[in-house]
């Protein structure tokens, strides 16, 4: 079914909400295209830094360049914020890379609103897609956006696009090229919903006869690497947490973060053990080989390639 009657593009009022870098992209592509974005929804500014000083979100930093009205809500049923939302009469609202939204707020606009979302939906729902195919060793991924809904990620699809992941990318390295997919991604559904000749598709129609993968929150459990696991689940982890939060496990009773590393196929006696010649290479056996370190920071110290790391660096007699 189409969704709307034929209307130009840049008449339909949007506001967009989104916070980190990954949001900017899409912005950026809506208001290049003309896109009449009334308004924009980020996350209140945080402390950080030493100086505890208010950082303004990527996407806060953007929409004032271009002299776009910025929201901050704390709480996005207050009711100040709510009347504020509508005051703008937003035809259609976009969301990318923000937090959960109360139906109150996703079901406010006539044509509703738009999630871009970092994955081939159905597979992995949930807030760290990008992470999880790379941990979980998939060959492609994608970008998908869809109509937002009660339960999360369930709405239903617009439009998506396959994305290969190459055997040695990295998280941060996908997540580069998906918000610039996901950024033309969406200005196509905007374009062919501006049309009336968009379709939506259920999820429950598309749902894969094999497992359905999930793509829950990282935690610090998550990034702690079990070297009686095989190397290739290790390998894929590395990338899966590169550059953040980072796969670790511990050196001299230090954490120790793996960035970047290789694999060395073979048999091992005992995994876990580590192998250094105090100059060039960092190793640790698992049961099936053992990874090679090739970049990675020592806890309280700057991230560094592994032979700048040897060169500086006294080890404990045990």
């Amino acid at each position: 079914m189409t969704t709307m009657q034929t209307k130009a593009l840049q008449d339909i009022r949007i506001i967009f909400m989104g916070t980190p870098e990954f949001a900017v992209a899409s912005l950026d592509r809506l208001v290049g295209a003309g896109c009449r974005v009334v308004a924009v929804v980020t996350a209140p500014d945080k402390a950080a830094g030493r100086g505890l000083t208010l950082q303004q979100s990527p996407v806060k930093k953007y929409a004032q360049d271009k002299n776009i009205p910025v929201l901050q809500p704390e709480k996005l049923k207050n009711p100040d914020f709510l009347e504020t939302l509508r005051s703008y009469e937003a035809d259609l609202q976009v969301v990318v890379a923000f937090r959960m939204l109360p139906e109150i707020v996703w079901n406010m606009p006539p044509l509703g609103t738009i999630n871009v979302h970092g994955s081939l939906l159905p597979q992995y729902r949930g807030a760290a897609p990008i992470n999880w195919a790379i941990i979980n060793g998939e060959p492609f991924t994608g970008v998908t956006t869809f109509k937002l809904k009660h339960d999360i990620d369930t709405g239903n699809i617009l439009l998506s696009k396959r994305i290969d992941i190459r055997e040695d990318e990295t998280a941060g390295e996908l997540h580069d090229e998906m918000k610039e997919t996901g950024a033309d991604l969406l200005l196509e559904t905007l374009e062919k919903l501006a049309a009336g000749k968009l379709v939506e598709k259920p999820q429950e129609n598309m749902l894969p006869g094999n497992e359905l993968r999930h793509a829950p929150k990282i935690f610090t459990e998550t990034c702690r690497i079990n070297w009686n696991k095989p190397l290739n689940e290790i390998y894929n982890l590395v990338r899966g947490l590169s550059p953040y939060p980072a796969a670790f496990t511990e050196l001299d009773g230090k954490k120790l973060k793996i960035f970047a590393a290789k694999k060395i196929p073979g048999t091992t006696s005992q995994p876990g053990i580590m192998e250094t010649d105090k100059r060039t290479y960092l190793r640790f056996t698992c049961p099936d080989g053992m990874l090679d370190i090739l970049s990675l920071q020592l806890e309280g110290k700057k991230r560094m390639d592994t032979a700048d790391f040897l060169r500086g660096y006294r080890f404990e007699e045990n």
